[in-house]
């Protein structure tokens, strides 16, 4: 029996600069039954007018502040989308207000704040209140956890990520930000773009234990360490190294693949946003390559897990907790780089192994969702 129509989320957003543009609009633009924009602001009048010219959004539902789309009671929901420092005070106001709120990510510029995060999401448990992390989404990421949690390669007992790229300011970038290029955030673009690879690690891998980092400066474009080698034990017993690193100069292609070591055979996620690759190899020297291509990143399958949370009371995968939990890995990292010294982690309430997300209803893993998936298998010499 099909369920009654439910009216769509009435949605203000808070901030529409490139995150907006470039991630989560086009999610937006095809869940017209699940989310209606009713108000936006931003602290740019340019902005929110280039929003509404390239959205198709009326531009009479532009409102002077954020306090002004606050008190609006056609919002039920705000997505909040402004630069780090001002999260948490944007989604304090917000939950206050008494509306739903999905905030872009980390938790806050330090471990101090995202525990600030965690006492907020305590003081509102009537609110749906979501720190926004797409690699949980993403359909390559739960389709190599899905085989993990079949035991398709064994035991896992070795992680090996290298990721690196250049990163200089360039227009239309988010790396021309000023405040990316001087961040007024612990960690830099290690807790900006990093926690979404500690996301990745998490997902795949189990929560950490302990870490052992160490960094480096690198680039004089960006006021912050470029460079971060960490070592990782986790609490599953396997161990693993990640390094990150966002040089000034231009480097060679890498392939910026994650490898995962099991008993039974290896993993391999490779590609790119416009097309990802999982490979498993097996023990007698064959392959399965599965390539996913049109999954954007994963923000169409967290906007349709926030809906179901505020809708239907589901219980979201991208928590306050979750969200704490990969901004403390950075925070611990870089904790371990200045004092030298293998550190533990203290587990984070309300978080644990991350689940796997599945649409609402659904056993398959990609049902209603957008995107191309394609397998494939071939043999390697052993």
């Amino acid at each position: 029996m099909a369920e009654p129509a439910i009216p769509p989320i009435r949605l203000g957003l808070i901030g529409t600069g490139l995150a907006v543009e470039k991630l989560h609009w086009p999610a937006l633009r095809g869940l017209g039954d699940r989310y209606a924009v009713t108000a936006f602001t931003d602290v740019s009048t340019e902005q929110g007018k280039r929003f509404a010219d390239y959205s198709g959004t009326d531009p009479a539902l532009a409102v002077a502040d954020r306090a002004a789309l606050l008190a609006r009671d056609d919002v039920d929901a705000v997505l909040i989308s402004v630069p780090i420092p001002h999260l948490y005070e944007v989604a304090r106001d917000a939950l206050t207000a008494g509306k739903d709120v999905l905030c872009e990510k980390p938790t806050g510029v330090d471990a101090e704040q995202a525990e600030a995060f965690l006492a907020l999401a305590a003081r509102h448990p009537d609110r749906t209140f979501v720190v926004g992390e797409n690699f949980f989404y993403r359909d390559d990421l739960r389709y190599a956890r899905s085989l993990l949690d079949d035991g398709a390669i064994g035991r896992l007992h070795l992680v090996a990520w290298r990721h690196t790229g250049q990163m200089v300011p360039r227009e239309g970038r988010f790396a021309s930000t000023s405040w990316r290029q001087r961040p007024q955030y612990r960690g830099g673009v290690h807790l900006d773009a990093g926690v979404h690879h500690i996301a990745q690690i998490r997902l795949l891998c189990g929560d950490i234990a302990r870490v052992h980092g160490a960094v480096q400066a690198a680039n004089t474009t960006i006021d912050a360490p470029s460079d971060l080698a960490l070592n990782l034990v986790f609490t599953g017993g396997a161990i693993g190294n990640y390094t990150a690193s966002y040089p000034e100069i231009p480097v060679p292609p890498e392939p910026n693949d994650m490898r995962l070591y099991g008993t039974e055979g290896v993993l391999v996620l490779a590609g790119s946003e416009s097309e990802r690759r999982v490979t498993r190899s097996s023990p007698d020297a064959t392959t399965r390559t599965t390539v996913f291509r049109g999954i954007d990143n994963g923000y169409h399958a967290e906007l349709v897990d926030f809906a179901d949370a505020v809708q239907f009371g589901v219980r979201p995968v991208g928590s306050v907790a979750q969200s704490v939990a990969n901004a403390m890995v950075v925070q611990r990292a870089f904790d371990s780089a200045e004092r030298a010294a293998v550190l533990e982690l203290d587990p984070v309430p309300g978080a644990g192994p991350v689940p796997l997300w599945r649409p609402r209803g659904s056993t398959g893993l990609f049902d209603g969702l957008p995107g191309q998936r394609i397998s494939s298998t071939a043999s390697f010499a052993a």
